[in-house]
């Protein structure tokens, strides 16, 4: 199988995604969120894969939704309902598919690329990883990824990050939990879990991640929801204003605001 924005490479019982968007820094867009349905479904058929490792490179994880696709819509409310869709089931299925999901993070997290983060089994990054959730600043909201975070660090942290769009370092996430591990040797630490995970069948992971998602419902009408809310927030024409300055003019909204 080729993928155009991801470089998958198989090892033993584990299988290593990585976002490879290098001229969008990582962003997402419907064929990075296509492929990534195809790689899990590829792992999933692979009765040896018990470990998926997603991870990013040269210093970038995933920077969130790419603002050049919604500038070429403008506003584009059915687009942008159907990307995020397909972004909650790129969610769902992290957290659900039968197998460990280790986010490997080393550099910039910043909006969706945090809902990946947050949906992930379990979370290394190193000393040089930070995270934001930056939406706020041009006039939207993380409501895709905000079931995934609450449920992964509690109410308050998920507000604070939201209401602050503060830019957090690796340390900062660990006593939260969006961190699970800090290192610079992250494939010790890997391997280290991996030893664990891999003596667990693949029912056993199953019955496990289905478990405790009840422990948190994120049911049809939350996912929807969330949908609905970014959809309506991307077509306002203030925040389409604001998306299509960047793009065009590198200008952020409070630069726009000052210059006005």
């Amino acid at each position: 199988m080729s993928y155009s924005t991801l470089i998958v490479q198989p090892g033993p019982h584990r299988v290593t995604v990585t976002l490879h968007r290098p001229e969008a820094q990582n962003s997402i867009d419907d064929t990075l969120l296509a492929e990534l349905l195809q790689a899990l479904d590829a792992a999933e058929a692979d009765p040896e894969c018990r470990l998926i490792v997603l991870t990013g490179e040269n210093g970038v994880f995933c920077t969130g939704m790419d603002f050049g696709a919604v500038a070429r819509e403008a506003a584009g409310h059915a687009g942008e309902a159907m990307r995020s869709a397909r972004y909650m089931d790129v969610l769902r299925r992290l957290a659900t598919i039968p197998r460990a999901v280790i986010a490997q993070v080393d550099g910039r997290v910043t909006a969706g690329g945090v809902g990946l983060v947050a949906a992930s089994d379990l979370v290394v990054a190193t000393e040089r990883s930070q995270f934001a959730l930056s939406e706020a600043l041009w006039g939207l909201l993380p409501c895709c990824v905000m079931p995934y975070l609450v449920r992964r660090v509690g109410f308050q942290p998920a507000y604070r990050l939201t209401l602050t769009t503060q830019t957090v370092s690796a340390r900062e996430a660990l006593p939260y939990h969006l961190v699970d591990e800090v290192s610079e040797a992250p494939d010790e630490v890997i391997r280290k879990w991996m030893l664990r995970i891999a003596r667990l069948d693949l029912e056993t992971l199953r019955e496990l991640k289905a478990y405790f998602r009840r422990m948190w419902i994120i049911d049809e009408a939350m996912e929807q929801h969330a949908v609905a809310a970014i959809s309506r927030l991307v077509a306002k024409p203030r925040v389409v204003a604001n998306i299509t300055n960047y793009v065009t003019r590198r200008q952020f909204p409070w630069e726009t605001a000052a210059n006005a």
